[in-house]
């Protein structure tokens, strides 16, 4: 059990040992300050699990090298790891990460801001994001909501969903409708045991990336008037099996290709992509994507609902910079020529993020520039900018 204390400890300091020698070049520096506020057997599995139980604070206490005024204040600010049990799940606890509301009073304080998860990366990955988010805040006085980041049942330290079949006799699990449901119910738990207040009296503004998007598009769907906000970075492209987006090679005639790319290539980029992005390809998530073109079959719509109070959502689509998705398709695993990713993936990439931008009026498209798939990952500063110009225009 201290191994598992002890690794969770490392994985934090390490992250933000990185993000002090970055931030003292811009004058500013984080001081970490570990606090456990779980015992060792609490940290156990099998172990009596309360509603919610906090199992790591991590607190970022900001200054600067310069002279504090009274403008410019130090803020304590946390992240605290908690086990939250669904009422209709309760042999199996989600992970959650949740920080307060900064100042406990604000204009922000009923507002709350969910980070959806991709397929691959887990609830870490936002840690960066969130470490530019409260840094900015706080060196320009500014108030945040709360923040919430959690793994979804089979994701980074969430438990395989109690509800799906044993993995190795079936790896088709839980569906996009059984993940809504349960956001929803964790939302509820949220609003009522840590925020005090109602879930429907919250402003949501949801942050996805990748299969996050579509979630995100879904449970707005489900749930009309509660959400104001969103930012859609890289979403997946729920309508396609990724297999079509390339001519098929042995059609008759042949198809024409561009300059510089070969019927054997395209019949590789169409293995490759069959064999990781097939919505048929089980994930260890467990999550079932077979129906989600059906769930959301136009990138355009259905158009989102009206959030709080009845006005438009405010919408902010973010795709990947071509170049560097081409090359890292070339350099990384899925070994598909630049070319052929440029000249079919990307355009197409391209026109479902522009039918994204047509969900809610005002909306935008913008390009992360030097950033993939990941843009959380690649472009954390970049996405805290993002957040906090959505914020203001929510607020508007």
């Amino acid at each position: 059990m201290f191994c598992m204390q002890a690794i969770r400890y490392r994985r934090y300091w390490n992250f933000f040992a990185r993000q002090t020698t970055i931030l003292s070049a811009g004058h500013a520096r984080f001081v970490p300050i570990i606090e456990p506020t779980a015992h060792l057997h609490e940290l156990h599995p099998t172990s009596p699990l309360t509603l919610t139980q906090p199992l790591l604070s991590i607190q970022l206490l900001y200054t600067s090298h310069s002279h504090q005024t009274s403008r410019h204040k130090p803020q304590l600010l946390t992240m605290e790891d908690h086990l939250i049990t669904l009422p209709h799940k309760p042999s199996a606890p989600l992970h959650i990460s949740l920080s307060p509301p900064s100042p406990p009073s604000s204009p922000l304080s009923t507002t709350l801001l969910i980070f959806l998860n991709g397929l691959l990366l887990p609830r870490s990955s936002w840690i960066p994001t969130i470490s530019h988010l409260q840094a900015t805040a706080s060196a320009q006085n500014s108030p945040l909501p709360a923040l919430l980041t959690y793994d979804r049942f089979g994701q980074g330290t969430s438990p395989r969903d109690p509800s799906d079949p044993p993995h190795s006799t079936n790896p088709y699990g839980h569906d996009a409708h059984t993940i809504i449901t349960d956001l929803h119910a964790l939302l509820t738990i949220i609003s009522h045991s840590q925020l005090s207040t109602p879930l429907s009296n919250l402003t949501l503004i949801l942050i996805a990336n990748s299969i996050g998007c579509p979630l995100a598009r879904l449970y707005a769907a489900s749930h009309p008037g509660s959400v104001s906000g969103f930012l859609f970075l890289d979403s997946m492209m729920a309508n396609t099996d990724f297999v079509s987006l390339f001519p098929d090679p042995e059609s008759r005639p042949p198809p024409s290709v561009p300059k510089g790319i070969t019927l054997d290539d395209l019949r590789h980029a169409r293995a490759r992509f069959k064999s990781m992005f097939h919505p048929s390809v089980p994930n260890k998530e467990g999550f079932d994507r077979r129906g989600l073109a059906g769930l959301l079959p136009a990138a355009d719509a259905p158009r989102l609902p009206a959030g709080r109070g009845g006005r438009e959502p405010v919408l902010v689509v973010v795709g990947h910079d071509p170049e560097v998705f081409a090359e890292e398709g070339e350099k990384g695993s899925l070994g598909v020529p630049k070319a052929v990713t440029n000249a079919y993936v990307n355009p197409a990439w391209r026109a479902y993020n522009e039918g994204l931008a047509k969900l809610a009026d005002g909306s935008e498209v913008k390009i992360a520039s030097g950033c993939g798939h990941f843009i959380q990952k690649d472009g954390p500063e970049f996405v805290a900018g993002e957040i906090l110009r959505l914020l203001e225009r929510v607020g508007r």
